[in-house]
């Protein structure tokens, strides 16, 4: 006596569902491969229903469905390696921001100020002479010991590495 393929689905999709997980070790892909497979079934249902064992017979579809997609994919997917997308909370960026305010903080006023109006602000030498009241070459040679100062700090905060041979 054949089996109604909804009757079919409401007893044996659960069975079908962890079979096909155990096989793809993915729950989304095992629903998608399940889904697909039922969706074939329906369309023979008539002549799968009259099998001796009709639920072996769907496994074995969900395998082949298996199968072929594991080959399909292999011929289909890229080789590359694919870096991991890390999303940041934004935490590294502001400590850095901090480290560096207060590295700017150590720097004598003026220093500092040419160093923010050209590298946060944006302006030339002649823009930023204009705002500190001085002449061209001195902005060049504030910054030029601002950066010289900065390199030093950086210099000695970084972690000191030992190489072992």
């Amino acid at each position: 006596m054949p089996v109604e393929f909804t009757e079919y689905v409401a007893r044996q999709r659960p069975a079908l569902m962890r079979f096909a997980t155990v096989l793809t070790c993915q729950t989304w892909l095992a629903e998608e491969l399940v889904s697909d497979v039922l969706g074939r079934a329906f369309e023979r249902w008539e002549r799968i229903s009259g099998m001796a064992e009709p639920h072996a017979y769907v496994r074995r579809m969900v395998v082949n469905e298996y199968l072929s997609w594991r080959r399909r994919l292999t011929r289909t997917s890229p080789r590359a390696e694919v870096e991991p997308m890390v999303i940041s909370d934004g935490a590294d960026e502001r400590a850095e921001r901090d480290a560096m305010i207060s590295r700017l903080a150590g720097l004598p006023r003026k220093q500092r100020a040419a160093v923010v109006l050209r590298y946060y602000a944006g302006l030339s030498d002649r823009e930023i002479a204009t705002q500190l009241g001085c002449r061209e070459p001195t902005v060049r040679s504030q910054i030029h010991r601002a950066l010289n100062a900065l390199r030093i700090d950086l210099t000695a905060s970084a972690p000191n590495f030992q190489e072992t041979s």
